[in-house]
């Protein structure tokens, strides 16, 4: 009951950018005496908030964590510390931490110092808590969610472009929430171009069902913008928080200071052979650089269906509104070359949810088209 205390508290914050969402409960002779998550990057970790709750209590009890507790020095002291100096007699944790800077460090420490320690004791668990984290942990990559809104015939949008709004207002609050879990929005430059989107967080529309979430927080915004056709007035670059476009460098050569009076970062990004930019280089920049966990994937149907097609998205999450728009309509991505069922890009749908009158789909992504 502990430990499935910690994992409850772990996933009562939408993200924690760039440390994982981790929860912690202190427990003396059966009773909880304390318990605590991490709420935001810069600020006390669940064991230390814990610990705080818990006080002199904390002497001589077991400490329940979702997570490996964290043996480095970052914006925070190492949380195995806080348990030592604490005197907890033992540490029960359910999910290692990939973290080359932790990763069985803190766990000695605590050794060393007398604590029992005892774990991984549910790393499925744990892991499912952070896929985002321990991806970019274990592969240097983010873990990409690519949302998708469509008809219940698979369209995106009239013939004539227009596809405000396929979905329901709750449809539409649901995604904010998504946005304000995510640590990256990435678009491509034709959805710039042809809806001039914001692509931020809307507090006003933002459903958080009791979780704890930062309203202020603006996820880093960025477009995939090979010849830096972005506009210097559009939206997105003028909402709260950063933008960031990934180009190429013969671009950036040629307008290095066409976003000068505007907060963008402008990044140069590999091409591909396809000549177009080099879709796994940027979100491996995004992991290593710029430390996005999860990134969310709002864009239209050539970038989406390049990105699967790549292999580089994990989750789909699809908003399906009951109407059919035709088959004069837009589709919802492009997947040339799929000839064969062998072909097909498999999928597990994981759930099934009623959001409003609309239908939400989430499916991980088995196996890429060849």
């Amino acid at each position: 009951m502990a430990m499935a205390r910690a994992l409850a508290l772990a996933t009562s914050v939408l993200t924690t950018t760039p440390n994982p969402r981790v929860g912690c409960v202190i427990v003396r002779d059966g009773v909880l005496v304390g318990e605590g998550f991490h709420t935001r990057a810069g600020e006390a970790h669940a064991e230390v908030n814990a610990l705080r709750c818990a006080g002199e209590l904390a002497r001589g009890a077991t400490a329940y964590v979702s997570l490996e507790p964290c043996s480095h020095t970052g914006r925070t002291p190492p949380c195995c510390d806080a348990l030592i100096k604490a005197g907890v007699a033992k540490v029960v944790f359910a999910g290692s931490d990939p973290n080359p800077q932790v990763c069985g460090r803190g766990l000695q420490r605590m050794l060393d110092a007398g604590i029992c320690v005892e774990g991984p004791t549910h790393p499925l668990l744990a892991d499912a808590i952070n896929p985002g984290f321990i991806k970019r942990m274990k592969q240097g990559l983010p873990w990409v969610r690519c949302k998708l809104a469509m008809s219940l015939d698979g369209r995106t949008a009239m013939a004539s472009g227009d596809s405000k709004w396929i979905t329901s207002a709750e449809a539409r609050a649901d995604v904010q929430r998504l946005r304000a879990a995510s640590c990256a929005i990435m678009t491509g430059i034709n959805t710039v171009l042809a809806d001039n989107p914001s692509m931020r967080v809307r507090p006003e529309q933002l459903v958080t069902g009791g979780i704890t979430v930062d309203a202020n927080r603006q996820p880093l915004r960025v477009i995939m913008d090979a010849a830096l056709r972005t506009p210097a007035e559009a939206a997105i670059l003028g909402e709260p928080g950063k933008t960031l476009i990934m180009s190429s460098a013969q671009a950036i050569a040629s307008n290095p200071a066409k976003y000068a009076d505007t907060h963008t970062q402008v990044e140069e990004v590999a091409v591909a052979e396809n000549g177009k930019l080099d879709l796994y280089a940027a979100l491996r920049s995004l992991a290593r650089n710029h430390g996005c966990n999860e990134v969310l994937l709002e864009t239209g149907p050539i970038l989406s269906g390049a990105m699967i097609q790549a292999g580089l998205v994990d989750e789909l999450v699809v908003y399906m509104a009951p109407s059919l728009l035709g088959s004069d309509a837009r589709p919802l991505m492009q997947l040339p070359g799929l000839v064969h069922m062998h072909d097909r890009v498999k999928l597990e749908i994981i759930d099934v949810s009623r959001i409003g009158v609309d239908c939400r789909i989430s499916a991980r992504v088995l196996a890429k088209a060849t």
